[in-house]
């Protein structure tokens, strides 16, 4: 099992602490797909009792990060090519309908932001591939996602989309960790910028399903190569 770097500091409730660090611990890999959540171990290394360690795993459980596997005990999720491709599919249905309102409500602050995301993530992959976090790449990834979907003043399409972000982020980070090209996404941020700023709906779209396949034929090959087999020179 993983150890966790640092104890929780004394502050706010300890269930919310808990699951807060839980969580972020799961989406950035720190706690990998398939790996065994032991309560004794986690209350150990959080220095609690187990009692929010259990609150917070129940809650990560509800949420689909944390399940139930055939010995009883709790294990991170494991996203299969299946479950890849639904969440990209639903992804697509989801961002086709934000970037089509984003076109009709986006301020010009809003623009500013996506802006400036593309241009933090571009100087992030300009950096040497040893120095390149890959939870920091996600994290701007989605944030630049999630500007377009709160641009659309639609709150439910936001939460939607949050729910499908945090399954892939366990996806992503397990394949970006075996082929970060997989990241290399700003030129397609721009293009979906671009067609926004324009208030071009019919463009926008095209545009984030061309990014969205991309993606979901480089992060399923990904995948894909991740569960073959290796042959082994004898």
């Amino acid at each position: 099992m993983v150890t966790l770097t640092n104890p929780l500091p004394r502050r706010a409730s300890l269930h919310e602490q808990t699951y807060q660090t839980l969580r972020t611990s799961i989406l950035s890999g720190e706690l990998p797909p398939g790996d065994r959540l032991v309560e004794t171990q986690l209350a150990t290394q959080l220095e609690v009792s187990r009692t929010p360690i259990r609150e917070a795993l129940r809650q990560l459980q509800r949420e689909g990060l944390v399940a139930v596997d055939s010995s009883g005990g709790l294990r991170v999720i494991s996203v299969s090519v299946s479950d890849a491709v639904h969440l990209y599919d639903c992804r697509i249905a989801l961002e086709e309908a934000a970037v089509r309102d984003a076109c009709l409500n986006a301020s010009d602050l809003t623009l500013d932001e996506l802006q400036q995301s593309i241009a933090q993530s571009e100087r992030a992959v300009q950096r040497e591939a040893s120095t390149l976090n890959t939870f920091e790449m996600l994290n701007l990834d989605y944030q630049f996602h999630r500007k377009i979907a709160e641009s659309t003043g639609n709150p439910w399409l936001t939460d939607l989309l949050d729910q499908v972000f945090d399954k892939m982020m366990l996806l992503r980070v397990q394949t970006t960790r075996h082929n970060p090209r997989v990241l290399e996404i700003c030129h397609e941020h721009r293009q979906i910028c671009g067609a926004i700023a324009s208030r071009d709906p019919a463009t926008a779209i095209a545009s984030i399903t061309e990014h969205l396949n991309a993606s979901k034929v480089r992060v399923v090959s990904a995948l894909e190569a991740l569960q073959t087999p290796q042959s082994v020179d004898v």
